[in-house]
């Protein structure tokens, strides 16, 4: 089937090159020159593992295509998919400018009947204002005799394992009262429904809160799972404990009960703040998801308020060494990032920061820049050298196993903040370091 999928954000250009793989004709339309041309010369504007050599080759094999022609990429496709980005407004709200946008400029150029499929993270009732904005469009152009389907398809797309969840999702979610429309999208996702059937065919509202519920509902288990945590070291437990006890429960389950220092990326906070915002606008007060949200702000601190308690409040001058800047392991996003607010409240005390990511260093300096109070190092073990005191934000697999007879000789403190839970605190203990976790005592030699 001839495809065309408008931005080569995140979600486009995973989404594209999968559909790519299976053997669809498939041509990615974006504003942003540079990054088309960057595109064609196999240049990936983000860290996805697997990604780069799917883009590659299926590029190379001419399934996949990047251009700027918005009017060649509406001429190619049966299927117009709207992938751009929903940035929350000023009241957290999802900005629909550029799915608006999208929308016009669709039926500007549409001279059959399309369908026209909704990838972006949108709020409920968005499918009615696509569908305005396109009727606008045609209207002005006097082609009442061009028809169109509006389909909600949400991602559910976890940043790290993306191309892995596109190639074998768990559910394929239509939004849509169309019949025909419904064929249509079933023979696109074909390829990927043949073990057992994963499509699931909605209204259009419903499949828009079906998006925003899965990602709230996921924030919802992280925040509680850190309320415990936060519980558990004022009562003298071991959350890590509780989260085994809670998590063999096949109700509960073990995913997404980690605690920690906080959710980010570019989905979880932005989501549950338009959710929210969505239930102000019909006079509904959102009880949970605000808990959510403010829990999930606080927990963002837990590592600085822990630094700035060992050390009595003195930390100007410290240098802490930093190991994880990205929100998550096997990506280099640092929207919303927890690592970027312990790095500002460190920087606003006084303290430098000596860090270390796999794959966010880039991102890092472009967030940042070139500060005397922010040191990017080549290594973990670099980033040890001097520092007063090590924190650990991001769980990335190179951090499990560290040599501590290392840290420790490195470190002017012996002391680690760890907002993962990677180590054994007995085992820290013995190597005689003082340990901060989360939701569990601290250890000391």
């Amino acid at each position: 089937m001839k495809v065309t999928v408008f931005g080569i954000g995140y979600v486009g250009l995973v989404q594209a090159a999968v559909l790519a793989e299976v053997g669809h004709e498939v041509i990615c339309v974006d504003v942003d020159a540079r990054k088309v041309e960057r595109l064609i010369q196999g240049q990936i504007p983000i860290y996805e593992p697997g990604l780069e050599n799917l883009v590659k080759e299926n590029h190379a094999a001419g399934r996949l295509h990047f251009t700027t022609d918005a009017k060649a990429g509406v001429t190619h496709g049966e299927i117009q998919f709207i992938a751009v980005g929903t940035p929350p407004d000023e009241d957290g709200s999802a900005d629909l400018k550029y799915v608006l946008a999208v929308a016009s400029t669709i039926a500007q150029h549409m001279n059959k009947s399309q369908i026209i499929v909704n990838k972006s993270t949108v709020p409920v009732g968005t499918g009615d204002k696509v569908k305005a904005k396109a009727q606008e469009v045609l209207s002005e152009r006097k082609r009442a005799d061009l028809t169109f389907d509006i389909i909600s398809n949400p991602e559910f797309l976890k940043e790290g394992s993306a191309v892995a969840d596109c190639m074998k999702p768990d559910r394929i979610i239509i939004g849509t009262d169309s019949r025909s429309a419904e064929e249509i999208m079933r023979e696109l996702y074909a390829p990927f429904n043949r073990n057992h059937e994963k499509i699931i065919v909605m209204d259009v509202r419903s499949a828009e809160l079906t998006k925003y519920a899965a990602n709230c509902m996921l924030a919802t288990k992280i925040s509680f799972m850190n309320e415990m945590a936060n519980l558990a070291e004022l009562l003298g437990a071991d959350i890590e404990a509780v989260r085994h006890g809670i998590g063999s429960d096949p109700r509960i389950g073990y995913q997404f009960i980690y605690p920690g220092v906080g959710y980010g990326g570019s989905c979880f906070p932005k989501d549950v703040q338009a959710l929210i915002q969505t239930a102000q606008k019909i006079h509904f007060d959102s009880k949970v998801l605000k808990a959510v949200e403010a829990r999930n702000n606080e927990q963002k601190t837990t590592l600085f308020r822990k630094i700035h308690q060992h050390f009595d409040g003195s930390i100007a001058g410290k240098v802490i060494a930093v190991w994880g800047l990205s929100f998550k392991p096997n990506t280099d996003d640092m929207r919303e990032a927890p690592s970027r607010t312990l790095i500002e409240a460190l920087w606003a005390e006084g303290a430098k920061v000596q860090a270390f990511d796999p794959e966010a260093m880039t991102e890092t300096q472009r967030i940042y820049g070139n500060r005397d109070d922010l040191l990017l190092c080549g290594t973990k073990e670099a980033a040890l050298k001097g520092a007063d005191a090590l924190a650990i934000v991001t769980e990335w697999q190179a951090f499990r196993a560290p040599d501590f007879d290392v840290i420790k000789d490195m470190l002017s403190d012996a002391v680690i903040f760890d907002g993962r839970n990677m180590y054994d605190p007995t085992r820290m203990q013995k190597k005689g370091i003082l340990y901060y976790s989360v939701g569990r005592k601290s250890t000391n030699s």
